[in-house]
């Protein structure tokens, strides 16, 4: 078996050394962004036999540009894997889907966790703003952060989707971070003690400095709880950061704008907040999965020390409505975000007429245009030789789409693309759309103040975990006279005893399909729906809650208690029936007792054969709770059996 980088097969291929660093890219600035390389000749070190399966993860994407040579080098059957196939992966691999695993039955077999969406929403976020005549707001150069007053000679409006892109505010900002801050206990994970790993992704660089900024004032807990991770971040290396984030206390929060978003396990991450607005469906399914590693308790308390620590869900916290838009797996103009302007120019300059390349190019000459001043555009349209970037970007999306020209050739096509970059071709002309770039200001408003209008769960959360209710409350009065556990649990107050066995068999048939229900995600819907009366929704879930569940599902109780808190309960009454009746147990017996209630509490019961087995057998075992209890013993097993599971 042979495991290597797609990059590093390549290099063997074609006989040439890869440099370290180079390994896991799969572009490096403009030479990387030309489609067709030198083709891959046969090398006889490898022939096209030398593998009979070839499997490629990560499937939707990089295999079809640069790397697809090497896999159609070899004679092998391909294997694709990817959370996100697109359209491109189902066709390139002749729409053969072998299988397929769903979030629903990975979260079922525990493999991932589930997911609640938490919205917060703010004035300013859902309408924008107007700032009056007069008021004096701020300007600041993308490139130098230098900061400019600016008196206000009309009433400036501006719209929700320019936040952050041509306008920050800092109050609104300001306002989510504190209803986050505010919030995140109470209503997210109440018996934490610590925030826990939050991930938040924001719209660029700019926006996402500002939210760090804004944040360690909020929280005040120093410029260690909050730490920038893109790829203009400066001092520690962005890979460090990861690390630390990832298996450290340091930092809390991360925020990033696409650095992190695919690709990247942070199993601890448990809160992933969009501030930013995603329409590619693959992306956004990308971002999400950031959330859904599961993790052992051990390592998360690692990063996350606390009594109650368990990863059984995550919350995304959504700002913007995301996950109320429609996506679509259409990609847009700008397919090329990461790459710097300049290494797009340049490449364009030394015979790059590549779709992906010329799109971005068109997309971002479109949208600066919008941002330039008359003076401004007739600059442009000097060093252009008559025309403005607009012109230019029309010129090239018009080149890129010829229409009804069924007909031409690919030689024609081509023709087309040079005659409308070739303005580009004048340094004159790059160095001046380069300049206007960086000056473009982006305007502060420090006058608006923004406000809370909602923060709560989701609609389409709260429809979800209605539909997982009514499920399971379905499911119960369908099976209620077949299932034993059922039956017992429906005769009370008379009733048999309710075994372990009972309560396994009544968990296999809901974690079987179709139902696919399990006692953490049954618990969160429930707690989706009343908070106030559902307890201990962040602890690890054990088989024996489902009785607690049934019972809640039933009315019989009126709050959801985690089934050992209500043994524990139980037991506190019981030994206060012992001391008024005269009953003092030494401190030897009491620490038996505390352990023989913990074990009825996951097992429902205790017996003599139990005393065997841990904990029991470390502090004696059968000789020794004989010694301690006597004659007594049985009585007192059947009576703590019958108490403790009332």
């Amino acid at each position: 078996m042979t495991i290597s980088t797609i990059q590093r097969l390549f290099s063997m291929l074609k006989g040439r050394e890869l440099a370290d660093e180079d390994d896991e890219r799969s572009t490096a600035a403009a030479e990387s962004l030309f489609k067709d390389p030198e083709p891959i000749a046969y090398n006889p070190a490898f022939p096209i036999e030398t593998f009979d399966l070839i499997v490629t993860d990560e499937a939707h994407r990089s295999i079809y540009k640069l790397w697809r040579q090497v896999l159609e080098y070899f004679d092998a059957h391909l294997v694709g894997l990817t959370a996100t196939p697109n359209k491109q992966t189902f066709g390139f691999f002749n729409q053969n889907l072998v299988m397929e695993y769903g979030h629903a039955q990975a979260v079922a077999d525990g493999v991932n966790v589930n997911y609640d969406v938490y919205r917060i929403r703010t004035e300013v976020s859902e309408q924008g703003s107007q700032v009056e005549a007069g008021y004096w707001l701020e300007t600041m150069d993308r490139a130098t952060r230098r900061k400019n007053a600016w008196q206000l000679d009309d009433d400036f409006d501006y719209a929700a989707e320019e936040l952050d892109r041509k306008v920050q505010t800092p109050d609104q900002i300001r306002t989510i971070v504190r209803a986050f801050r505010d919030r995140w206990q109470t209503d997210l994970f109440p018996q934490r003690e610590q925030l826990p790993k939050t991930l938040v992704f924001a719209k660029d660089d700019n926006h996402a400095e500002k939210i760090v900024e804004i944040l360690r004032e909020e929280f005040g807990k120093g410029n260690e709880f909050a730490q920038k991770i893109t790829y203009r971040t400066t001092g520690a290396k962005p890979e460090d950061l990861i690390k630390a984030f990832r298996t450290s206390y340091w930092p809390r929060v991360a925020v990033t704008v696409d650095m992190i978003a695919t690709g990247t396990d942070i199993k601890p991450v448990e809160i992933v907040v969009f501030m930013r607005s995603v329409k590619s469906r693959s992306f956004f399914e990308q971002m999400k999965g950031r959330g859904v590693r599961i993790i052992r308790d051990d390592d998360l308390r690692g990063v996350n020390p606390g009594e109650h620590v368990h990863k059984d869900h995550f919350v995304i916290v959504d700002c913007v409505g995301v996950c109320e838009h429609d996506l679509t797996d259409s990609r847009p103009l700008d397919q090329k975000k990461t790459v710097p302007m300049a290494a797009l120019l340049q490449a364009v300059s030394l015979g790059n007429v590549e779709d992906e390349v010329l799109s971005s190019v068109a997309a971002r000459l479109a949208r600066l245009d919008t941002q330039l001043n008359d003076a401004e555009r007739q600059q442009v349209r000097r060093a252009s030789g008559g025309l403005d970037l607009k012109m230019l970007a029309g010129g090239i999306v018009h080149a890129l789409q010829p229409g009804g020209d069924a007909d031409a050739s690919p030689q024609t096509l081509e023709a087309a693309l040079r005659r409308a970059v070739l303005p580009l071709s004048s340094p004159e002309l790059r160095q001046l759309i380069l300049g206007l770039k960086a000056k473009k200001d982006l305007v502060i408003d420090n006058v608006t103040q923004d406000r809370v209008i909602e923060a709560g769960f989701s609609a389409a959360a709260r429809e979800r975990a209605q539909g997982i209710v009514q499920s399971f409350e379905a499911f119960i009065a369908q099976h209620k006279d077949e299932i034993t556990a059922l039956q017992i649990l429906y005769s009370r107050p008379v009733r048999a005893p309710l075994t372990f066995e009972d309560i396994q068999q009544l968990a296999d048939a809901l974690h079987a399909p179709p139902h696919l229900l399990d006692e953490s995600t049954l618990w969160q819907a429930y707690a989706a729906l009343d908070q106030s009366r559902v307890k201990g929704a962040s602890r690890q879930r054990i088989l024996t809650d489902l009785v607690s569940l049934v019972r809640f599902a039933m009315q019989q109780d009126n709050e959801l208690l985690p089934y050992p808190e209500r043994v524990a309960a139980n037991y506190k009454a019981w030994l206060a029936q012992q001391a008024a009746a005269g009953q003092v147990f030494t401190p030897e017996q009491q620490r038996w007792l505390e352990m023989i209630r913990d074990h009825v509490a996951a097992n429902l019961g205790v017996t003599v054969e139990d005393f065997e087995y841990a904990p029991f057998s470390q502090q004696g075992g059968l000789g020794r709770v004989h010694q301690l209890f006597g004659p007594s013993l049985p009585a007192l097993m059947a009576t703590l059996n019958e108490s403790l599971v009332a």
